[in-house]
């Protein structure tokens, strides 16, 4: 039995999803979720729920609450709770947030989130918050964004096993995410507040749901504002067949979201919904089916191809504003440029030398994480055009993309090339030992600056068993190296296909692209946790190709930003100095 059918099974066997009996007064059923494997924060502290707070006014559906009543309102805001179905018999929790001077009978559009993180006991922990209220995931989008100024409503719904909504969590972008999706489009469509044009917005797991939503074609969505989503769930937990650490700590850590505790005031409904160590018992399933959907290595199970986000843009149309960093070590740039080339509508885009940061943060010290101005009012003057249909007071580029000398450039569309290269490596051997062992090719120095962009691909001719991992090399003069890029595979009989990192790197004059081929290596801290099955076979290499887009950046249309603050921590970690040896190729 696959995953899904041991989902569809259970849901048969329990009717209406993994909801225990009524809670006495609440009038609805209770979500009881058990992790596996790991202990929640609740067991980890002997208790089942977070310790006795101050009370605060609490919305209801028909009692909204402003910020003097509950500091945790932000200023200017109404909120309200809601809860509403699915059509396979979850219910859903919201909050919403509406401009606390809004008329009766009056309609905003709406910006809609969906995900795990908006639980009113905190995002991924128990934050130790005095009472309950709205989540702050998104506080930035009202404080600095001005979201309630422009006249827009914020709903945050939590998808199922999370906050204050029923069933059992599921993985990344499957049956569950869609259904839940649909749900809370069609709900946020049809209130009276709202003017029935709904625009996503999320960043990592949120944006995930947001590319959900954008597959869907869905009437009532009209735009989508995408920050480091997965764009493909399979491509991210397996390369080439190689798991990675995620197949285990991404279920873990939203197995441990979901048997989180919510807060000692929240509304009856609310706290009936997230009970889950009631006397009804667990239900253990929850979490163990969860675990075991990512643990499908067969990339072509239906496990797999219903979370092929990219695949499944194919042919939408909704206006589409992403960023991505291509120094991501959490949602990596693996997917992308499949989904961008299937999608149809409008695209914006922000990409850059970054890692799992959004639009408008800033470090400590005040610096912007993303290096560039602006994030929000490029948000709201795209929300604007596609949910309102007022034209730009200002015309932003589609795209803006910052290489890694930390210059930004406008550009039509991404990835802009003049020219490929398709590179023969020739062969070489190297001990699948799961070490260092590899061999190393190098191209003759560049003679101008060299931009490699888009997604690279290499070829590896083998007959042998065992892994295979290729990365590429910024190599400078004085021989130091910044590595820029790599992937790994299993190795298939004849030629493993291996597709790396989309990437914007340009080697500076005198630079050179070295190559290694070799076993996976262990790597620093958040670029390589791949766990492979070492072969310690000698693995004999007949041949190999790496496939390059190449582009001048002397064609760069300059903008004003600066370097995102990650790009120089990663060039200090991910130095390295590679085989030396006579050059075997030339970029053109």
């Amino acid at each position: 039995m696959t995953t899904e059918e041991a989902h569809t099974e259970m849901i048969t066997r329990y009717g209406r999803p993994l909801r225990g009996p009524k809670a006495p007064g609440s009038g609805i059923a209770v979500r009881t979720v058990l992790t596996a494997g790991v202990l929640s924060l609740a067991l980890l502290t002997g208790c089942s729920d977070v310790a006795a707070a101050p009370s605060a006014a609490v919305a209801f559906d028909t009692e909204p609450v402003t910020h003097a009543q509950n500091d945790r309102v932000p200023e200017g805001a109404r909120w309200t709770q809601h809860y509403f179905p699915t059509a396979d018999g979850v219910e859903l929790h919201a909050d919403v947030l509406l401009p606390e001077d809004l008329p009766a009978g009056a309609k905003v559009p709406v910006v809609l989130s969906a995900g795990s993180y908006f639980g009113h006991s905190g995002q991924l922990t128990v934050e130790g918050l005095p009472h309950t209220g709205p989540s702050a995931r998104f506080a930035d989008l009202i404080a600095e964004g001005g979201l309630l100024e422009r006249g827009y409503a914020l709903v945050m719904v939590d998808s199922r096993g999370f906050g204050g909504s029923t069933g059992c969590a599921e993985a990344l972008g499957g049956p569950a995410d869609q259904a839940d999706v649909t749900a809370a489009l069609d709900w946020t469509a049809a209130q009276p507040w709202s003017t029935g044009s709904v625009g996503m917005y999320g960043k990592s797991l949120d944006g995930v749901t947001a590319l959900v939503g954008n597959n869907l074609r869905h009437p009532a969505l009209k735009a989508v504002i995408a920050q480091e989503p997965i764009w493909d769930i399979q491509r991210n937990m397996r390369s080439g067949g190689v798991p990675r650490s995620t197949v285990v700590s991404v279920p873990t850590v939203y197995n441990t979201v979901a048997t989180q505790p919510q807060m000692p005031d929240d509304d009856p409904r609310y706290r009936a919904n997230a009970a889950w160590d009631t006397p009804a018992g667990p239900h253990p399933e929850c979490p163990i089916l969860n675990s075991a959907s990512y643990m499908e290595p067969n990339p072509k199970a239906q496990t797999w191809t219903i979370r092929n986000l990219a695949e499944r843009a194919r042919g939408t149309t909704t206006p589409l504003f992403l960023t991505q960093g291509f120094l991501e070590w959490n949602t990596e740039a693996e997917g992308m440029a499949e989904f961008l080339a299937n999608h149809d509508g409008p695209q914006r885009a922000w990409l850059g030398q970054w890692d799992h940061k959004r639009g408008g943060e800033r470090t400590a010290d005040g610096r912007l994480q993303l290096g560039r101005e602006g994030w929000f009012d490029e948000v709201f003057s795209f929300y604007d055009q596609h949910l309102r249909g007022t034209a730009p007071t200002v015309r932003y580029p589609d795209v803006v993309v910052e290489d890694s000398t930390g210059a930004w450039r406008a550009e039509a569309s991404w990835p802009r090339t003049d020219r490929t290269a398709s590179v023969r490596l020739g062969g070489g051997t190297y001990t699948d030992d799961g070490a260092t062992s590899a061999f190393t090719r190098r191209s003759e120095p560049v003679g101008a600056p060299t931009r490699l962009t888009g997604t690279p691909t290499a070829t590896v001719t083998a007959p042998g068993a065992g892994n295979v991992m290729v990365r590429l090399h910024d190599v400078a003069p004085d021989g130091n190296a910044v590595m820029i890029n790599q992937q790994v595979s299993v190795l298939r009989p004849g030629d493993t296909r291996l597709q790396l990192k989309s990437m914007d790197w340009t080697l500076g004059a005198g630079h050179s692209l070295a190559v290694d081929i070799g076993t996976v290596r262990p790597g620093v801290p958040f670029t390589n946790d791949w766990l492979p099955a070492v072969s310690s076979q000698r693995v004999t290499v007949l041949g190999a190709r790496l496939d390059l887009a190449l582009d001048d950046p002397s064609k760069d249309a300059r903008l004003p930003g600066t370097p995102a603050p990650w790009l120089d921590l990663y060039r200090q970690t991910h130095t390295a100095t590679p085989a030396a040896g006579t050059p075997s190729f030339r970029l053109p």
